[in-house]
């Protein structure tokens, strides 16, 4: 077998590969050896027929089969060997192939299309950004255990609506005469009666009982954003509805907010031994200053990753790259004409992205490894393990560890924990190589810069 490339263009290859009858010639005798004793065929027992007989009804099928295989292993070998950093996979020229005619030809040559990952050295010096981080002021951790003691309040289903009730039922559009509107808006919806923007339409529904109707307006009590959510309604549809409506009262919801106390506390911060509420507000500005932190981490990986994709500047082999595309996607829509209209907004910035990662790969792995997969999801069961009687350390060690493997073998059921590794691996990366200064800041100022 002979395998030799050529260059076409920048980062172009095109691969030859030149197999000969003796490169597979043992590999078809074995499958015909194999074919003889298993196959059945008509007129001769089990494993008797004559070999001609095998090879005129099977070696052109088993010489395909062996060929394409002997083709797979020895490309990717030779790719390996040369140290070819190529995009994706090679892709089978089929032009300059022509007609693999295995029945009568003894030796084929194949020709393989391939491109090279463009070059792209990051440059540090030139990356400027901040790591943000949340200072928590006392008024936030104060209505964050506020709205803690709710969610574990006690829920009730009262028999009138009250200022802080959740209230539900059905809501139809009202015409000028106070009629239902004929082809107007009619849908079943919930709200809080206390996002009720207006007193004179707040006080209309409290008192009021199962059944009973409410009329009101719509654009009065909600914003437009409320509107569009309490109503289904678009955006655009929201904004514009002014209409009076009458709802139709099916019941409501009140949640009796819990105590702040010893047992609150055993429920919020498990194992922590929290005995007042000072401690507890503490507790509970660490944690939210841990969560909003995160969020600045992840503000920061996408600042960096934008400044670095905005350096890319590498010249990119498009046209083997819609040809991989087209070959691998899964749109059944996906057209050559769709991908050239598609390709500057949508496909390019993708593409980019992923080169960078290539780049920040060579300088350290990003990509969690299963190893490291295992051990971050046997913490979180960890966190949700219930003690089983009787079972010792290692015992609990042993089942954890087989339950971890057994989720992370599933690819499908891990998506978010890759991400959420592969996020803290960049984050460290990044902070290593750029040391950013640290500012703090308030809820409201990060909120901005989400946007």
């Amino acid at each position: 077998m002979n395998i030799t490339r050529e260059k076409i263009g920048d980062l172009e290859l095109s691969i030859k590969i030149d197999v000969a009858e003796n490169d597979y010639a043992e590999r078809v005798a074995k499958q015909l050896k194999t074919y003889k004793q298993k196959v059945t065929v008509p007129g001769f027992r089990k494993g008797m027929a004559p070999m001609g007989l095998i090879e005129r009804m099977y070696k052109p099928s088993i010489v395909a089969e062996e060929v394409q295989n002997l083709l797979s292993e020895s490309l990717y070998k030779y790719l390996e060997d040369e140290k070819l950093d190529i995009i994706g996979s090679p892709l089978s020229n089929e032009e300059k192939t022509g007609d693999v005619d295995f029945a009568k030809s003894k030796d084929y040559t194949f020709y393989f299309d391939a491109a090279l990952v463009p070059e792209f050295n990051i440059q540090w010096d030139k990356v400027s950004t901040t790591l943000n981080q949340i200072k928590i002021t006392p008024k936030e951790a104060e209505k964050q255990v506020e709205d803690i003691t709710k969610r574990f309040g006690d829920f009730q289903t009262p028999e009138e609506v009250g200022e802080k009730d959740f209230v539900y039922g059905k809501a139809v559009e009202l015409d000028k005469n106070g009629a239902v509107k004929e082809g107007g808006l009619s849908t079943f919806t919930s709200f809080d009666i206390s996002t009720i923007k207006d007193d004179e339409n707040r006080a209309l529904f409290l008192g009021k009982k199962t059944e009973e109707k409410v009329v009101f307006n719509a654009a009065k009590a909600f914003t437009a954003a409320d509107i569009e959510k309490n109503f289904h309604l678009e955006a655009a549809a929201a904004k514009k509805f002014k209409a009076d409506v009458e709802f139709t009262i099916s019941g409501c919801s009140r949640v009796v907010p819990h105590e702040v106390n010893e047992e609150l506390f055993a429920k919020v911060f498990p194992g922590q031994a929290i005995k007042d509420a000072a401690a507890f507000k503490k507790a509970v500005t660490k944690e939210m200053e841990k969560s909003y932190n995160e969020q600045c981490q992840i503000l920061f990986v996408n600042e960096v990753r934008k400044a670095l994709i905005d350096q890319f500047d590498a010249k990119l082999p498009e046209k083997f790259l819609k040809r991989w595309i087209l070959s691998r996607s899964n749109e059944k829509d996906l057209t050559a004409e769709k991908l050239d209209a598609e390709w500057e907004e949508k496909y390019i910035p993708s593409l980019k992205w992923e080169f960078v990662d290539g780049a920040l790969n060579k300088i350290s792995p990003i990509e969690p490894t299963q190893n490291e997969i295992v051990d971050h999801i046997k913490g979180i069961i960890r966190e949700n393990d219930k003690p089983v009687e009787g079972e010792d350390e290692k015992a609990k060690e042993d089942r954890l560890e087989r339950a971890a493997r057994s989720i992370a073998s599933d690819r499908r059921n891990i998506h978010q924990v890759i991400d959420r590794l592969s996020g803290d691996k960049t984050f460290a990366l990044f902070k290593e190589k750029l040391n950013p200064e640290v500012v703090k800041i308030s809820i409201k100022e990060f909120g901005e810069k989400v946007k």
